[in-house]
């Protein structure tokens, strides 16, 4: 029976080859079973002295984290405590343990006289008055005991209307008097207006 060792050299060379493979795949997976060969962060902190200074470093370095017990500083420092005892409240002057009243601020009178001037100085603008109602009043129409009735007119369009009636959709019949009407435009809904009466 023949094993395959005929050709030495295909037989070094395939178990150099083999050995190879088994080295790169002991070195890619290894460290993951057995962890970094580097010392822990907590076996050197333990081996270095702790100071003040560094503790103190050690907590700015990590601010927003809460610090180990091994890593607290028990020293007393009186030196920044009698900075921090020399330290003066500058408030506002109100004693915020006392309940009073917010103080009022006195307007300066000439500021006032000022505000006061400017103020009657200014004058709103008047709003423009309504144009003109294009209606002419040429007559009545009313019989005896019949409500009164007048004639309107439009260029050549004539309307018969009475109290409260709406003339050329817009404009409303207030008010007949004897020598003249009361006209108000509905649509700009300005105020009554006068029209004479006309003979012609």
């Amino acid at each position: 029976m023949k094993v395959g060792l005929e050709n030495k050299k295909k037989t070094i060379w395939a178990a150099v080859l083999g050995g190879l493979a088994l080295l790169i795949v002991a070195y890619q997976f290894l460290p993951m079973f057995f962890g970094p060969s580097a010392p822990s962060d907590s076996s050197a902190q333990a081996a270095a002295p702790v100071t003040p200074r560094a503790s103190s470093a050690r907590r700015q370095d990590k601010a927003g984290k809460k610090p180990k017990p091994e890593n607290l500083d028990p020293t007393l420092r009186l030196d920044l405590l009698a900075a921090v005892e020399q330290t003066q409240y500058e408030g506002k002057g109100r004693n915020i343990f006392v309940s009073q009243a917010e103080p009022v601020a006195i307007p300066d009178p000439v500021a006032k006289a000022n505000t006061d001037a400017a103020a009657a100085a200014y004058t709103p603008p008047t709003p423009p008055p309504p144009p003109p109602i294009p209606l002419k009043f040429f007559g009545f129409a009313s019989k005896p005991g019949e409500p009164k009735r007048i004639f309107l007119s439009q260029g050549d369009d004539v309307w018969v209307a009475g109290e409260g009636e709406i003339v050329n959709r817009r404009y409303k019949v207030v008010h007949i008097n004897p020598a003249s009407v009361d006209m108000q435009d509905v649509v700009n809904s300005g105020p009554p207006q006068t029209i004479p009466l006309t003979q012609g």
